[in-house]
């Protein structure tokens, strides 16, 4: 009982930081994170950079605004209108164009294989859903990759830092890892790889899923 009521409370709670008080959305992140919240995104950068990308669930958009100052045609998809609304405001300040697009990772708006990648980080609960990994074998092209940061442990032995990690388990954001991850990439016919990236305090979880070309996406498909 005690767990399904703080599971409830929890998707209230995220509902409100990601729409009405979403303009406290960073401040939160940052303490929770212990200040390593934005660089933890940053940790995805060596493995973007083609030249049709899409972002789900950008949030703030700190994320898309380091890849258009890198020449990078960004994309972005977020189901919050306020989020969005912070977004624009962060890329017009830079003079950077992004199309941002209110919609769901289940049912994107976009024609097939209109990208060479797809990035997602520390998303919410769209990331389980199959249709969402059905969806993103769409709209990528072949050999096309779309990147998960999945999670992040802190693992610092200091009592700060036990604290932070404390928070970050009881609140869905630093679940143990479990091969049923993987399955409903494999089931859309991608192919995933499992990376970690390991600091003295923390480590991240990446997953990096390809759209292989040619016969052996379809077969994976059908399969």
């Amino acid at each position: 009982m005690l767990p399904k009521l703080i599971a409830r409370l929890l998707r209230i709670f995220f509902h409100w930081l990601y729409h009405p008080f979403a303009w406290t959305y960073d401040f939160v992140a940052a303490a929770v994170s212990l200040g390593q919240w934005k660089d933890w995104v940053m940790m995805t950068l060596p493995h973007l950079g083609r030249p049709r990308l899409l972002e789900l669930g950008f949030g703030p958009g700190h994320l898309l605004a380091a890849l258009t100052s890198r020449g990078v045609s960004a994309f972005g998809v977020d189901s919050s209108p306020q989020m969005a609304q912070l977004a624009r405001r962060r890329l017009h300040k830079s003079n950077q164009v992004v199309r941002l697009v209110n919609a769901y990772a289940q049912t994107l708006p976009f024609p097939n294989e209109s990208f060479d990648q797809i990035v997602t980080t520390f998303p919410p609960e769209f990331i389980l859903a199959q249709d969402t990994y059905s969806e993103a074998y769409r709209v990528l092209a072949p050999g096309g990759t779309m990147v998960i940061l999945l999670t992040a442990w802190i693992t610092g032995k200091r009592s700060f830092e036990k604290v932070a990690a404390w928070l970050f388990r009881i609140t869905g954001q630093a679940p143990d890892w479990e091969p049923r991850f993987l399955e409903p990439i494999s089931r859309a016919g991608l192919q995933p790889r499992v990376e970690r990236v390991t600091r003295k305090s923390w480590t991240l979880v990446i997953i990096l899923a390809y759209k292989v070309q040619g016969e052996t996406a379809l077969v994976r498909l059908a399969t």
